[in-house]
């Protein structure tokens, strides 16, 4: 590989991953499920939410899926409501977004 390229090639952390793969969950959910062409309030309010959780992970670089994590740091109110938007949209993400889904999946083999 050339080296400018290498130079600009950025490797995208674990968090990161987590947070575009919420992000493409929950914008998925609410165009799909909910027919909104733009985020509604409540997945507006779900996606702030679940990045600003993600963000403070204690595990960092090292972390697992949500779903096998030790520490269930959602609130109640929010937990339901990521449980319906991934239940809704987790399977269809290998049709629309197949990459992510993926490596997803394999994180949580990790």
């Amino acid at each position: 590989m050339h080296p400018e390229v290498k130079k600009t090639m950025k490797k995208v952390s674990r968090i990161e991953q987590e947070k575009q793969t919420v992000r493409q969950m929950i914008h998925f959910y609410c165009r799909h499920k909910e027919g909104n062409k733009e985020l509604c309030a409540a997945c507006s309010e779900l996606l702030e939410y679940a990045l600003a959780r993600l963000s403070k992970c204690p595990f960092g670089e090292e972390k697992k899926t949500c779903r096998l994590c030790k520490i269930h740091c959602y609130s109640p109110k929010m937990k339901e409501r990521i449980c319906e938007v991934m239940r809704y949209a987790g399977p269809r993400m290998m049709i629309y977004h197949p990459i992510t889904a993926l490596k997803h999946l394999w994180r949580e083999l990790d």
